[in-house]
């Protein structure tokens, strides 16, 4: 035994540094009861003698080689250390150059860390070379022992090692501009910690061994823990802020001028906006989550709003988080030399090593996440002795009170903190998703698109990348899990022996029932995802199409069908939740099946179980519950991860657009810009069949092409090719030059007209009013409200077909390209402005222009420099209209229908001759021209300006509601009360009650039936003590299985309910609901929110029920060993719900904001991937990106905040809970001995360990949370609808209408209440079996009046009468399915050509054949392989516009309606098709009443009467004949016009 002198002695109780490494030198001794000699006896002796100098206050252990081996390793591991940090040193200094001025970068914001290092550092060398010092001392005076030579080269190392870490890093911050602490310390800081918690955990195994150890020595480890964990702070903190202070590292001019605009501002964004405090938040702040303090305040005074959120810190904002993710997924494509596949593996691995830091924190976190909650049942045993014996000290009391309590705060510390950097990590992970999908989606080929449709890419962003977001949080329980059960089985080994293995053999059976169990949930999720990717492909398209299956009166013939697939979906839906409800079972009830076969198991063996042990291991089985009841949701959650990243790779695995395809031209050919040598192209390149063949021209800049020909022929696929969509085949295609495209079928943003038109490009005004009038878009502007600003519907649906399409054309010449490609782009707009774009466009502004322009007008033709003439994918002729019109047949035949036509105008024209209207000289006609452009401008004004004064203004596309305030009682009302009424509510909640009971009676019986200690005999015999248990826990068990098969059953059924009345109501909603509702909201519903419902809510309710119940049944066992604890309980209680008041305002509107946000997501993502073609032709794909990308951080930001607002609230739910706890400790441990049974005591602490608030509020707040998806799910519940489909009273005859005749009396309709008039008092009647023409500018009103006919907006006043009979008392469905359309925008359905003629299935394939050879298609289809069968893509993209008119022109031929209306049925057709297609109207419709809209003057001049309309109104309604006797009338100078240019 070794004695140190008194002024040892004195020096040491100065020093606790001292005392700490002097605890170094104590041996560590085995535990081991059985093996005695091996034993090392051990004791700390305090021991004063007031009459001697001499003092001994350390009693040293003999030396053991257990002790020598951790001096020596700890000596080894800080040599190893420091020749790493010589190599490193060295290493960087060798790529670093030494920078001058670098003594002013200690200046910075680490100003106060670094030098905290520094000092921290310098004096842990110094307590080290004291120890060294002082133990050298001992050697000269005790001699020198193997355990001191080794302690001394450690205490050396030590020494050097600190003070080695302290050069170095006066170094890094006197001589680098490196602003962070190198990976190297970052790392030894971390040892560091864990070495010291580890001494820490020694000293108190040597304490409770009844050794005494000196106060300071606490206070010593408390400081080394302290250090370690700032140290571990500087790791943390101290890296990633040189980014964000960069400036203070810019030349002091550079900051300077930065100043003057703002930009450079310190927690300010780049868009002038606050970034989160979190960004600058202190560490305290961070600890605390006090920096969400602003937010939630400034929420609990008002509503908050998306302005009120601050910005994402610059690291976690998407392009930067995207970026790195990018980064990291080429470096390992390029490192596998697989650089074009992409794996499920790669994906995998890019996302972990673009968040590997904050993997590795929150690795740390979970850590001590799982080791401290094991504090308390590993001391409950020394709590019931110290509770049972009556000679125990006062103070040891307090000491286990006090390790209890840091035991749970450290607990709450690292939980909070693992949950918001969990939350934070899916941010990130969401972002490079949503980022990565879009990107793919603007590259994708059209092949690509045609195998994987819009609905299951929308499901990708919507489902997919939200689960592996959601993955994040359940990262580390693939690991944690079998930790749990491995601190588990050594505690339980130490309390009980043997017994352990049982609970072991027991625990594995139960884990290896997960292998069976995954791979069915994922079978199930796989199957679920595929069905549910169906009904979204169709849900998508047909709210895309609503106006066409309104029109049509299918509406509910496809909702029919979405419900038939949601049937199908749920029955993998029951499937999964099923399977889910039974894991769940079987999980829940592991523990108390462990717990029953390890009691058991003791009382068979003859194991001694006391009040300590079982308490004790009913503590461990309680945290290992968590483990095993989280179990499913881990496999379920690795199931569904593991599914939605193959979907993902899947679709990024898709094959993109060829960038290669397009070759540009040498410099030496500066004059061609467009040159096709042998191109051959095809859609599919394994097809036979080929698109285009043998291309061969060259197209010189400046030219005008013009590309003719019949429908089918190419026209398109040869503009397409010139673009790069088409994949080659064989042969070149190059270009000089920036390309500008007008698309056929028009594509047009949601967002402001003048957005549209810049379309990127900066505001020029001059060029801009320039082009507004080219392309006669003034007046359409005037007559709005907001002109250029009014915001335009998904698609345009309140524009007009024209106004479209003009639009689209100023867009393109805005763009101001070399080669302009036009889609037939004067086919949507009437003759008068078809003619002055030409002129004012294609002649003036784009007259030095190389435009190639594809028309079915042959009037446009002559103008051209060169005329492509197509037929069957080949160019059958080329050259100058003279030239091509005597040198081939198919020219001759399309011209020779438009002089055909021409002739039956001049026959029309009474009285009047070609010659008079050829002879006009040219200075007439334009001034006639003028005159007509004149007289509208004199009139639109005037009527714009009435309307504005007397017209409500708005704009039709509005911000999406939501609803403010606390979520409305009523909702969950709703929710709960939907399934049968509510009937199970109760028995769910009796069933749960039960469960409590039941378990913590067993419990009890468990502790009361056992003997306080082993000495005590038992006095109930072992059997029947596991039998009665057993039963408790059987009948438990049977509760919880109850209780999830009802909540299942419930939820189940609430979630049908829903989606069908939410559907029901959504396509019985009027079409003002979609014109004013962006797709991406309703798309919203039917996917995210229905998932919630489907799964996300049941669940929650199920955990709520069990933390209410279970917190209930805590502070029942609680209170009831000492009702006093009510007194400390109450008021803890108030206060947590007061907190919960505060944060709740601001939560409830982060939690509307994210789902408002997540909308815009979809929407631009859906509408991007539509105009994919003019996106990537004009060169926008990284400005669309950005706009993703602002739209991902703006739902991210909102994320974020909410995250911190949730943790804010639970860092204070569990620091209350752990104060109340604490309290009632000291409660218990006050009261006298003898009074209350110690096992009994013992249970209430163990309840007591997972005694919180913030479970409750936890699972409150999440259900909050989802019970707004209820909340929006209802709001589309409650759509007003439209009339009834079918009114009874009202049932109008097979027959009708008989006649055909409408009236038409005082009619005026708006689109919506705030919106102004577009059909402004019109009268009129066409009598039955009539052929009505209706003609006027684009936007006159045409299409308008055609729906009104259709009911699809109901009249302001006046009304519609068909043979006699007031439409608006009919059903709608009777209406509609009596009458038909073939509408503006050809239309066609994903499926087969079959379903699309005929998705009634009422027809024949004889009438369908019959049908398709009436309207120019039986050849085509015959040569198709399917036949009828033949496949439709989405949107009908592998058919051309016109042979999607000649379809829809072939329902109306099956349906032989009374009723005919044609809105623009020809447009996209050349002139032969278009002739044959009017006698083939005329002859099976000459009993019907046709109302035809047409630009195309020669379509409707041998109708009976024309009706000419302008702003509403209507200007002439005669037969052709008596207005062209006019010649002041507009339809006769409309004619002239349209005359002269086909002449010209």
């Amino acid at each position: 035994m070794i004695k140190f002198p008194t002024h040892f002695c004195k020096w040491a109780c100065i020093n606790s540094n001292v005392l700490k490494l002097i605890g170094f030198v104590l041996d560590l001794s085995d535990r081991s009861q059985q093996i005695k000699q091996k034993k090392i006896k051990f004791a700390t002796m305090v021991a004063f003698e007031d009459s001697k100098n001499d003092m001994n206050i350390w009693i040293l252990f003999s030396q053991s080689s257990t002790t020598i081996f951790l001096h020596g390793f700890s000596a080894s591991i800080h040599l190893i250390f420091l020749l790493v940090l010589a190599i490193s040193f060295v290493c960087k200094r060798r790529m670093m150059p030494a920078l001058e001025n670098s003594k002013p970068m200690l200046k910075n914001t680490f100003f106060l860390y670094n030098w905290l290092a520094l000092i921290s550092c310098i004096c842990l060398s110094f307590c080290g070379l004291l120890l060294c010092v002082l133990n050298c001392l001992s050697g000269y005076r005790h001699g020198w022992s193997d355990l001191k030579l080794v302690a001394q080269s450690d205490f050396a190392f030590r020494t050097l090692t600190w003070f080695v870490i302290f050069v170095y890093l006066y170094i890094q911050f006197s001589q680098s501009r490196e602003c962070r602490f190198p990976i190297v310390l970052r790392v030894w800081w971390d040892f560091y910690l864990i070495m010291s918690c580890f001494y820490l955990v020694i000293h108190l195994s040597l304490y409770w061994k009844q050794s005494s150890l000196p106060f300071l020595l606490w206070v010593s480890d408390s400081i080394s823990i302290i250090a370690g964990l700032f140290f571990c702070y500087l790791g943390l903190f101290g890296k990633g802020q040189d980014d964000k202070n960069s400036y203070l590292k810019k030349p002091l001019l550079k900051f300077s001028s930065g100043r003057n605009n703002g930009d450079d501002r310190q927690g300010s964004s780049p868009s002038g906006e606050s970034v989160t405090p979190y960004a600058n938040a202190n560490l305290l702040s961070i600890f605390t989550f006090a920096w969400m303090g602003p937010l939630l305040a400034l929420g609990y005074k008002k509503t908050l709003d998306l302005k009120d959120v601050p910005q994402l810190a610059k690291c976690d904002r998407a392009n930067v988080v995207f970026d790195r993710f990018r980064e990291k997924l080429a470096c390992d494509a390029s490192g596998s030399g697989d650089g074009e596949q992409l794996s499920t593996l790669k994906l995998g691995k890019a996302l972990i090593l673009s968040m590997w830091k904050e993997i590795l924190w929150t690795a740390l976190l979970t850590m001590v996440c799982t080791l401290a909650p094991y504090v308390g049942p590993y001391l409950i045993v020394t709590f019931v002795q110290y509770l049972s014996s009556s000679n125990q000290l006062k103070y040891k009391g307090y000491a286990l009170v006090f390790i209890f309590f840091l035991s749970k705060l450290i607990k709450s510390l690292s939980e909070r903190h693992l949950s918001f950097r969990s939350r934070k990590m899916a941010l990130r992970v969401r972002a490079a998703l949503f980022a990565i999908i879009y990107k793919k989606g603007l590259k994708l080929s059209s092949q690509s698109k045609q195998g994987h449709t819009s609905g299951e890419s929308i499901n990708l962003m919507s489902v997919d990348v939200e689960r592996i977001g959601i993955f994040s949080w359940y990262l580390h329980d693939t690991w944690k899990v079998p930790v749990q059960v491995v601190l588990a089985m050594l505690i339980l080994y130490n309390r009980i022996g043997l017994a352990s293995l049982a609970a072991l053999v027991a625990t594995m059976i139960l884990m290896l029932a997960n292998v069976p169990l995954g791979k069915l949930q994922e079978n199930f999720q796989g199957k679920l995802m595929d069905s549910k990717d169906q009904r979204m492909k169709v849900t998508s398209e047909s709210l895309r199409n609503m106006r066409i299956l309104k029109l049509q009166g299918w509406e509910m013939k496809i909702l029919a069908k979405i419900i038939e697939l949601r049937n199908f979906e749920t029955k993998w839906l029951k499937k999964l939740l099923y399977t889910s409800a039974m894991t769940a079972f079987i999980y829940l009830c592991a523990p108390m099946f462990v717990s029953m076969v390890t009691f058991g198991f003791c009382i068979l063996v003859g194991i001694p179980l006391d009040s300590g042990k079982i308490l004790s291991a009913l503590a461990t089985f309680e945290i290992l519950q968590e483990s095993i009841y989280n179990l499913p949701d881990l496999i379920s959650m690795v199931v569904q991860t593991k599914v939605s990243i193959f979907r993902i790779t899947s679709f990024l695995g898709l094959g993109d657009l060829h960038l290669n395809i397009i070759q540009e031209l040498p410099g030496d050919s500066a004059k061609v810009a467009i040159e096709i040598v042998k191109g051959n192209f095809s859609w599919a390149l394994h097809s036979p069949n080929l698109t285009l063949k043998d291309l061969n021209f060259q197209v010189h800049h400046g030219m005008r092409v013009a590309v003719c020909g019949s429908v089918g022929s190419g026209k398109s696929s040869l503009l397409s090719c010139i673009l790069g969509e088409i994949p080659i085949v064989s042969g070149a295609i190059k270009l000089n030059g920036s390309k500008a495209y007008v698309a056929q079928s028009p594509w047009i943003q949601s967002g402001k007209i003048v957005d549209n038109i810049l379309f990127g490009k900066e505001m020029d005004e001059e060029r801009y009013e320039m082009i507004l009038e080219a392309c006669s878009i003034k007046n359409d502007l005037e007559l709005c409200a907001f002109g250029d600003q009014t915001i335009i519907g998904e698609r345009g649906i309140n524009l007009s077909g024209g106004q479209k399409q003009r639009i689209q054309i100023a867009r393109a010449l805005y763009h101001d390209a070399d080669i302009y490609l036009l889609d037939d782009p004067f086919s949507a707009v009437d003759a008068h402005t078809g003619t002055h774009l030409f002129k004012e466009c294609l002649l003036g502004i784009l007259g030095s222009k190389t435009v190639i322009y594809v028309t079915h007008q042959v009037e446009f033709l002559p103008s051209a420099d060169l005329i492509l003439v197509m037929k069957d994918g080949r160019i059958t002729q080329a050259g100058k209209y003279e030239e091509i019109l005597s040198s081939g047949i198919e020219f001759i035949e399309l011209v020779g229908a438009h002089k055909k036509a021409l002739t039956n105008l001049i026959s029309v024209e009474c009285g009047a001759t070609l010659d008079n209207l050829i002879n006009c000289e040219v200075h007439g006609n334009m001034l006639s021209n003028k005159e007509s452009i004149q007289d509208n401008k004199e009139r639109d004004p005037k009527n714009c300006n009435i309307e504005k004064q007397v017209e409500p203004k708005g704009q039709l596309v509005e911000e999406e509601k939501r609803e403010k305030g606390g979520v409305s009682p009523s909702v969950y009302w709703k929710y709960v009360t939907a399934a049968y009424k509510g009937a199970f509510v109760p028995l769910i909640l009796v069933a749960q009650i039960l469960f409590q009971l039941l378990l913590i009676t067993s419990s009890y019986w468990m502790v009361l039936a056992s003997p306080v200690s082993e000495d005590v005999r038992p006095h109930v015999r072992g059997s029947t003590v596991i039998f009665v248990y057993a039963s408790l826990i059987l009948g438990s068990s049977l509760c919880v299985l109850i209780r999830s098969m009802l909540i299942i059953t419930v939820g189940y059924k609430t979630s049908t309910l829903f989606f069908n009345k939410m559907h029901s109501c959504i396509f019985r909603a009027p079409m003002s609901f979609f014109d004013s509702t962006p797709s991406g909201r309703i798309l919203n519903r039917v996917s995210i929110d229905q998932s919630a419902v489907d799964t996300s809510i049941p669940h929650q309710i199920e955990e709520l029920l069990i933390s209410i119940i279970g917190l209930l049944g805590t502070a029942v066992v609680m209170s009831q060993v000492a009702w006093k604890i009510l007194i400390v309980f109450i008021p803890m209680t108030v206060t947590c719900i007061w907190y919960m008041q505060y944060y709740i305002s601001a939560a409830r509107e982060l939690s509307r904001l994210i789902g408002v946000c997540h909308a815009p997501i979809i929407q631009h993502f859906s509408e991007s991937n539509l105009g994919s073609t003019t996106i990537r032709c004009f060169g926008q794909e990284e400005r669309f990106m950005n706009i993703n990308l602002k739209l991902v951080d703006g739902y991210s930001q909102h994320k974020f905040h909410f995250s911190g607002a949730m943790e804010w609230l639970c860092f204070r739910m569990d620091m209350l809970a752990s104060i109340t706890y604490v309290i009632s400790l000291v409660l218990l441990i006050s009261m006298p001995k003898g009074v209350l049974n110690p096992g009994v005591v013992g249970l209430a602490i163990t309840y007591g360990l997972g005694f919180s608030m913030q479970g409750l509020i936890w699972d409150f707040s999440i259900l909050e949370n989802k019970i707004i998806s209820v909340e929006r799910i209802l709001q589309y519940a409650c759509i007003p609808s439209e009339p009834p489909l079918l009114v009874e009273e009202n049932r109008v005859g097979h027959e009708w209408p008989s006649q055909g005749k409408v009236d038409i009396v005082d009619l005026q309709v708006r689109y919506a209440p705030h919106l102004p008039l577009v059909l402004r008092g019109i009268t009129c009647t066409f009598l039955g079996g009539m052929k009505i023409g209706i003609v006027g500018r684009t936007g006159s009103g045409k299409s308008t009046l055609v729906q009104a006919i259709f009911r699809m907006f109901e009249p302001t006043t006046g009304q519609i009468r068909i043979d006699d009979i007031n439409i608006s008392n009919v059903g709608l469905h009777d209406l509609r399915s009596r009458l038909s359309i073939i509408p503006q925008d050809p239309t066609m359905f994903e499926g087969t050509l079959r379903s699309n003629l005929d998705p009634l299935e009422q027809y024949t394939d004889e009438q369908i054949w019959e049908v398709l050879d009436k309207c120019q298609l039986g050849d085509e289809v015959k040569k198709k392989e399917g036949k009828l069968d033949s496949v439709v893509t989405e949107n009908g993209e592998n058919w051309s516009m016109g042979q999607r008119q000649l379809i829809c022109l072939g329902r109306v031929l099956l349906k032989r309606s009374k009723v005919l209306i044609l809105d623009e049925a020809t447009a996209s057709v050349d002139t032969t098709t278009d002739y044959l297609i009017q006698q083939t109207l005329w002859q099976h419709f000459s009993g019907s009443t046709v109302i035809i809209i047409a630009h195309r003057i020669t379509s409707i001049l041998d109708t009976d009467m024309i009706l000419f309309l302008d702003n509403g109104h209507i200007l002439e309604y005669d037969s052709p004949g008596k207005l062209l006797e006019i010649k002041t009338s507009s339809f006769a100078k409309l004619v002239k016009e349209y005359t002269q240019r086909c002449s010209s």
